[in-house]
């Protein structure tokens, strides 16, 4: 087992690791900017190195930096949290090369599963039902054309690199799809370095649920029941919930047997989901995320597990420590992501935070990097804080989480808190009778 571990992270996530260490024995290292000298997850861990000025790019994304700040501290191991480097199969490689572990999958499955075409292909031969879409990348306006005709409007065009809906458009017609087409590639080549993209046929109605995976590279694989993210504005989760409203224990079985399968077949190290567009019974893949989930507070709550543990475990050799019979469901939980945004509009609103209590009692969990008197920096996401709670089924689960945001302060910024209030007072959200596409539709509705 390692003895010391760097963060390459900030924030809620940070802190998240940094917990599990602590009670695992091991020591931390925090990194951070200049901006972030004062932020919560440096003042937690057990040492601190400062890796460059506020933009996250000659910092948090420095690879030279964090490298030095292992060989400074003598860290054997680094934690990437989520985004940031989490990703980065070069990074990993590189940690690696210097003798560091990187807390993740491979380089190997990193790449293998961050190009959407390589991820779909990969995901067919494992035996993951996929989306109908083209074999690979589409090159040109008039192949566009003919791939969206063979498997009929509407259609999705997405960038290969793609993520966070940035390089996607819909297409219903002929007409849309070639103003489509060349919007989604000068978004990918913006976004990403990359222009190349592809084709699926567009659900009309599905659900996005994800399905948690873990696997301890020596061909042991699990799966921790699924996720439903359908509420999502732009592409980005905001309410998500284990397990699924929608989802049948036969459904869960077969899915969830599918992706362990899969996950034990690629000889896969560490937390992973396997997400997909869920439609009339039907489960279609759409991405493998290569790392810990935002929304991974809501598993551990049903299932009683510690994943960051877990990821820190099998990253030193050890086997998963629990079987696929060891899982069983607990309830259901719900978690609400909080940002530092000014509704309706949704702007990044960085300032000083004069007041903050978070909730507390039976079952509710507030993962954040919050304090009275710290001020929000503007460099980074907006995420200040993810409010979870647990009940013995979903309408205790609801009721908790009104109960909890009537508990919760955050003065000094806007806050998104006010969505939620709103979002409760909802029949649909308090049936579970929802899409991917009905936030969008209700805050057009609700005038935002």
């Amino acid at each position: 087992m390692f003895d010391k571990i760097l963060i390459a992270n900030r924030g809620e996530i940070a802190l998240r690791v940094i917990r599990a260490c602590r009670e695992m024995g091991i020591a931390s290292v925090a990194v951070h900017s200049t901006a972030d000298a004062n932020a919560m997850h440096v003042r937690m861990a057990d040492e601190a190195v400062c890796i460059g000025p506020n933009s996250s790019a000659e910092s948090y994304l420095s690879f030279p930096a964090i490298i030095a700040a292992c060989e400074v501290t003598g860290a054997q191991a680094i934690h990437p949290g989520y985004g940031f480097l989490s990703e980065n199969q070069n990074f990993v490689q590189i940690v690696e090369d210097h003798g560091i572990t990187f807390i993740g999958p491979s380089a190997a499955h990193i790449s293998q599963m961050g190009d959407k075409i390589t991820a779909k292909e990969t995901a067919e031969k494992l035996g993951i039902p996929v989306v109908p879409g083209s074999a690979g990348g589409v090159p040109t306006v008039e192949d566009a054309k003919k791939v969206a005709n063979e498997m009929g409007y509407p259609v999705i065009i997405k960038a290969t690199a793609g993520g966070g809906g940035r390089g996607m458009k819909v297409a219903k017609s002929d007409t849309d799809i070639e103003v489509a087409f060349r919007t989604a590639r000068s978004e990918a080549k913006a976004a990403f370095g990359n222009d190349e993209v592809y084709i699926e046929k567009y659900l009309q109605k599905p659900r996005h649920i994800e399905v948690q995976v873990f696997g301890d590279g020596q061909g042991n694989g699990v799966h921790l029941g699924e996720r439903d993210c359908s509420l999502q504005r732009r592409h980005q989760k905001v309410f998500e919930e284990a397990p699924g409203p929608c989802i049948t224990e036969e459904e869960r079985a077969r899915i969830g047997g599918i992706c362990a399968n899969a996950i034990a077949k690629m000889g896969y190290r560490g937390a992973g989901t396997i997400e997909f567009l869920y439609e009339d019974g039907e489960f279609y893949f759409i991405e493998m995320n290569t790392r810990l989930q935002v929304e991974h507070p809501v598993t551990e709550s049903i299932f009683g597990v510690d994943l960051v543990r877990e990821q820190i475990r099998v990253a030193a050799g050890m086997p998963l420590s629990f079987t696929q019979d060891d899982l069983k469901i607990n309830g259901h939980s719900i978690e609400v992501r909080i940002n530092a945004e000014r509704l309706p509009n949704f702007a990044p609103c960085p300032g000083t935070i004069t007041q903050y209590h978070a909730p507390g009692g039976l079952g509710v969990r507030m993962d954040s990097a919050l304090y009275q008197g710290y001020t929000i920096p503007p460099y980074y996401d907006s995420l200040i804080g993810k409010l979870i709670v647990h009940g013995r089924d979903r309408t205790e689960a609801l009721a908790r989480l009104k109960r909890a945001l009537s508990e919760l302060i955050i003065d000094g910024v806007d806050t998104t808190l006010p969505l939620f209030h709103a979002l409760l007072a909802e029949k649909d959200v308090q049936t579970g009778n929802y899409d991917i596409h009905w936030l969008e539709k209700w805050l057009a509705a609700n005038g935002a």
